[in-house]
C-alpha cells in the first residue's frame, strides 16, 4: 500500500529494535528449562494488571476521556500498572489517543485505518512521524492536564527504569522463568490486545450508532480485551465509562468499574443518556 504523502518515510529503528528484542524473548518461552506452571500464573495476573487494570480501565477510560473519577492513590497505583504495560507513559499514551479521537480515520490519525489494517495494527509505531506529535502544539495542548501533575511526568520519564525494577522482582522471586513470562511473553500478548483495537475494530464487526469512522463492535476482541472491542459504541460516546452498551455486550472493565463505585472509590461515572443513543442510533446494526 502506497503510503506516501499521508505517512512517515523515517523508519524508526529504536522502537523497531525494541519491539523486535520482545517478540524474540517471548519465543524463549518455548523452551522447557523456562516453564514453570507458577510463571505461566504471574503472565495472566499481570496481564490483567497491565492492561485490564493499567490500560483498559487506567489510560483509557480514566485518564484520556475521564469517563470517571477515583481516589487518587487509587488512580496514581492504576496509572503505574498502565506503565507497567510499556506501551509509553501516561502522558504520550493519552495524548496519542486523544489525538486519534480528534481525527479518527481521518488524515492526522496516527493509526488512520483507511491506510490498512496492518498500518493501523502495529506498522504505524515504526515510523518517527507517529511520535512527533509531542513537539507539535495539538499534542501538548491534548495532555496539559496530565503534564501538570510532577507525578504523570515521573511516569512518563521513568519507563524503563519501572519495568527493571519490575524484572528483578520478577527474577528474586521465581528466577528467569517468571522474567520471560513476566515481562516478555506477557508484553507481546498485551501488546496484540491494544494494537487489534487499533486494527480490528476499524476493521471488522458490526455497527450500532453513527460516526464518522469506521469504528465497529468486535465481539471477540471484546471478550479478550477487556470491553474495548465495543469500539463503534466507543467512538459514538468517547465519554462513557460503559463500552458494552447492550445487555448481551460483556464488558469486564464497566464490571470493575461497577464493583469500584459499589466500595465508593469509584464517582462521576459518565454514561449516554437514552435520548443521546436513540440520535445516533443507526435504523439497523451496519
Amino acid at each position: 500500500m502506497d503510503h506516501s504523502a499521508k505517512t512517515p518515510t523515517r523508519f524508526d529503528w529504536r522502537v523497531g529494535a525494541a519491539l523486535a528484542a520482545l517478540h524474540v524473548g517471548a519465543l524463549l518461552a518455548l523452551l522447557p528449562i523456562f516453564f514453570k506452571p507458577s510463571a505461566v500464573i504471574v503472565m495472566f495476573v499481570l496481564i490483567y494488571a497491565t492492561s485490564g487494570l493499567g490500560i483498559s480501565l487506567g489510560f483509557h477510560r480514566l485518564l484520556t476521556h475521564r469517563s470517571l473519577r477515583l481516589a487518587k492513590p487509587i488512580e496514581y497505583a492504576i496509572a503505574l500498572l498502565g506503565t507497567l504495560a510499556l506501551q509509553g507513559g501516561p502522558i504520550s499514551w493519552v495524548g496519542t489517543h486523544r489525538i486519534h479521537h480528534a481525527h479518527s480515520d481521518h488524515e492526522g490519525d496516527p493509526h488512520n485505518a483507511n491506510l490498512g489494517f496492518f498500518w493501523s495494527h502495529f506498522e504505524w509505531l515504526l515510523y518517527s512521524k507517529a511520535h512527533c506529535r509531542d513537539r507539535s502544539d495539538e499534542y501538548r495542548r491534548a495532555v496539559t492536564d496530565l503534564t501538570a501533575e510532577p507525578y504523570y511526568v515521573f511516569l512518563e520519564n521513568n519507563q524503563l527504569q519501572l519495568q527493571a525494577v519490575l524484572a528483578v522482582l520478577l527474577f528474586a522471586l521465581g528466577g528467569w522463568s517468571w522474567v520471560i513470562w513476566g515481562i516478555f511473553v506477557r508484553c507481546v500478548v498485551v501488546y496484540q490486545i491494544t494494537w487489534l483495537v487499533n486494527s480490528a475494530s476499524h476493521t471488522t464487526g458490526y455497527r450500532t450508532y453513527r460516526t464518522t469512522d469506521r469504528s465497529t463492535n468486535c465481539w471477540w476482541l471484546a471478550i479478550i480485551g477487556w470491553g474495548e472491542g465495543w469500539h463503534n459504541n466507543h467512538h459514538a460516546f468517547p465519554f462513557s465509562a460503559r463500552h458494552g452498551l447492550q445487555w448481551y455486550e460483556f464488558d469486564v472493565t464497566w464490571i470493575t468499574i461497577r464493583l469500584l463505585a459499589f466500595a465508593r472509590l469509584a464517582k462521576d461515572i459518565k454514561l449516554p443518556t437514552p435520548e443521546m443513543r436513540r440520535r445516533l442510533r443507526l435504523t439497523a446494526p451496519s
